[in-house]
């Protein structure tokens, strides 16, 4: 019994000392993701005592974080609290209006793009703008889906040594006339890949529809305005003539890849 009570007692003490009082928090992994997130997600109040503190708890709590896929917490005696976490990976840069968000490989935006982010990390990125209307309505921890993702993944890979262009940049857009379509800088011509459907129009075809394009643009890139692509076989291409509504020019039929 004496014991036990000494035992009660000291640990009574551990829990009272202010020697043991959480004062320090030190984040490591992040990126992406502020610290300032990290801190909010923890909550741990003003002087919490460590040998009171649930580890369990706090990494269940940091689960929630859109941005983190694992997070370790641990206490480092006398007062400090470390974190080690581990960022999911932004694959595409997904733009809803006046917001960017960070896309991962299961289409989860899970970060908005903030004034504090790395221009030339996000600038490295396939740029995504998604001009669809109010219905599709995202936010961070919002997800993409699977066919929307699978289409913005693949056009996002291409470079423009792939379709044979002279551009410097290659800029996704989605919106409800067209579906997906690309936009070629400077040289500035647009090609419209469409719709896709899990079943009857699958990004299966987007090898061929790439294949299609190249082979439009060879050797006339500097006169094309617009080119659109029906299928992985056939489509059309609008010149500059054409479209700046000078007469004698009509959409040329496509070329067979």
């Amino acid at each position: 019994m004496l014991c036990l009570a000494v035992a009660l007692g000291g640990l009574y003490a551990l829990t009272t000392l202010d020697t043991f009082q959480i004062r320090h928090t030190v984040v490591t992994g992040t990126g992406w993701t502020t610290e300032a997130e990290i801190l909010d997600a923890l909550a741990v109040p003003s002087g919490q005592n460590a040998f009171a503190l649930s580890t369990g708890e706090l990494s269940t709590r940091l689960a929630r974080v859109a941005g983190l896929r694992t997070a370790l917490v641990r206490v480092v005696l006398p007062d400090t609290l470390q974190v080690t976490v581990v960022e999911r990976e932004p694959l595409l840069a997904w733009g809803v209006g006046s917001h960017r968000y960070l896309a991962d490989a299961a289409g989860l935006l899970f970060a908005e793009v903030g004034a504090d982010a790395d221009p030339a990390a996000i600038a490295a990125l396939p740029q995504v703008d998604d001009q669809r209307n109010a219905d599709v309505a995202f936010t961070t921890g919002s997800l993409v889906d699977a066919v929307t993702l699978d289409a913005a993944l693949r056009l996002g890979s291409l470079t423009p040594a792939d379709l044979g262009s002279t551009a410097s940049l290659l800029t996704i857009r989605l919106d409800d006339q067209d579906g997906f379509s690309i936009t070629a800088s400077p040289v500035g011509w647009t090609a419209v890949f469409g719709f896709y459907t899990p079943e009857l129009r699958t990004t299966d075809l987007v090898p061929g529809q790439v294949r299609l394009l190249r082979s439009l643009l060879y050797g006339r890139e500097a006169g094309v305005a617009r080119v659109v692509l029906a299928d992985d076989r056939s489509g059309t291409y609008i010149p500059r003539a054409a479209a700046s509504g000078k007469p004698g020019a009509s959409p040329k039929p496509s070329v067979k890849p």
